[in-house]
């Protein structure tokens, strides 16, 4: 079994994420989805779009996120367009809300528990 390669940088810089995935050896081709979490409202630990713009930028990439299954700030696509808005990332990137079309699967649960 082959082992995994693990990269480490302590330089947390937009140019290191650059260098960590030129590492790779790896060229993304095509259309290319770079996954994050735009942030919830009021919480200021996430990862600002001014720290990924090198990256995504690189790969030639689209934002993309999820709406919620919970209450708040990203569950419609609306209320989730306007949080990207206020963090930031429709200022530097085309994002891709990828369930924006509806309608939501609403899958019934048999036997569930009630909270």
């Amino acid at each position: 079994m082959e082992k995994s390669k693990v990269y480490f940088t302590k330089e947390i810089t937009p140019e290191s994420i650059v260098r960590i995935y030129e590492a790779l050896g790896k060229k993304l081709e095509g259309k290319v989805a770079v996954k994050l979490h735009s942030g919830e409202r009021g919480n200021q630990n996430y990862i600002r779009p001014e720290m990924v713009k090198n990256i995504v930028e690189h790969v030639n990439g689209t934002v993309v996120e999820c709406n919620t299954a919970y209450d708040g700030a990203r569950n419609t696509t609306d209320r989730h367009r306007e949080l990207m808005d206020e963090h930031g990332w429709t200022r530097y990137f085309d994002v891709d809300i990828l369930d924006s079309e509806g309608p939501d699967k609403v899958l019934e649960i048999p036997n569930r528990k009630s909270n």
